[in-house]
């Protein structure tokens, strides 16, 4: 079993968390995760603030373990989720786009444990400056909005930064990018991707099957221009945006509006043409549909056997 001190701090047996993906990260999803011994987390991109509290209650039907709910602090009713964590009594919350220091008053004298994704050592380091639990170190290779760093130089960095534990993120799909981020010193790992596979996730049967059938180079970074990078799977949508963000003529107006609810299209629709169907550089290691559960057990357990014969590489 590996020991990790976020494992003792959140109350769960296995240092596994499941992204908090937007339109994609429900109550099934979460709770499956958990049961299994993970971290399962609810997306606040799910339709507003009540949606999300119906996710909350839903999941505590489906499992007694521990959950959390990841906030995205740019969307426009963050400030009413932020309210609703607190209310339901959730105790875990990870953030991202933005800074989560206007609520981290309310959600410490809560008991809530605030753990941010953080792409850089200086954000990391504000992060623990502000009282956060732990971080979530996410690299470049992770789907959807990213940053510059790349998750294997990214993480040490980070950990060598702060005194707080670190999780990594961003490309990780198997028991061996586990194994390498705790060699690395990572407290647990975030794992997105090859959820989007999981029989308990909500995503369109068009999305899985891209996803499933997507190769090594399956995935593509638009978003640049407009200082907000994105990771997803290549598709007619994908392609469009790429040209249309290459010609300088087309102002960042049009390209705002263009993925202006892409991602709810992919998500709900399937729709390949106007739907971002956001997704890793770690795309292409993932080859079936399968339960939350088996994708929990092969990450952990294919880490742990790595690691219980790590010592067979150091010779006498």
């Amino acid at each position: 079993m590996i020991k990790s001190p976020v494992c003792d701090i959140l109350g769960i047996e296995k240092p596994l968390f499941q992204g908090g993906m937007a339109w994609i990260a429900d109550a099934r999803l979460a709770a499956a995760v958990s049961e299994a011994g993970g971290l399962g987390i609810i997306s606040s991109i799910l339709g507003g603030p009540e949606a999300v509290r119906a996710e909350i209650r839903k999941a505590r039907e489906l499992t007694r373990k521990p959950f959390g709910v990841n906030i995205m602090l740019a969307a426009p009713d963050a400030a009413q989720v932020a309210d609703v964590v607190v209310e339901e009594g959730v105790k875990v919350v990870t953030t991202g786009a933005g800074s989560p220091a206007p609520y981290m008053e309310k959600w410490k004298a809560a008991g809530i444990c605030v753990i941010p994704v953080v792409a850089s050592v200086a954000y990391a380091r504000k992060m623990e400056e502000l009282g956060a639990t732990a971080v979530i170190a996410e690299g470049a290779e992770s789907g959807g909005h990213i940053g510059d760093l790349h998750t294997l130089a990214l993480v040490p960095q980070v950990i060598d930064a702060v005194h707080i534990p670190v999780l990594a993120a961003g490309g990780i799909a198997d028991g061996r990018g586990a194994a390498a981020m705790f060699i690395a010193g990572a407290a647990g790992v975030q794992v997105g991707t090859r959820f989007l596979s999981a029989r308990e996730c909500r995503v369109h049967p068009t999305y899985k099957e891209r996803l499933i059938k997507a190769s090594d180079l399956g995935t593509m970074v638009t978003g640049k221009r407009l200082g907000d990078a994105v990771r997803a799977l290549k598709t007619p949508f994908t392609k469009k945006f790429a040209q249309m963000e290459a010609n300088p003529q087309v102002r960042p107006e049009e390209l705002r509006a263009l993925g202006t609810g892409s991602v709810r299209k992919a998500v709900l629709e399937g729709d390949l043409t106007g739907g971002s169907f956001l997704a890793g550089e770690a795309a292409g290691l993932v080859c079936r549909e399968e339960s939350a559960a088996a994708i929990v057990n092969d990450i952990i357990g294919g880490a742990e056997k790595l690691l219980s014969g790590a010592n067979k590489l150091i010779g006498d």
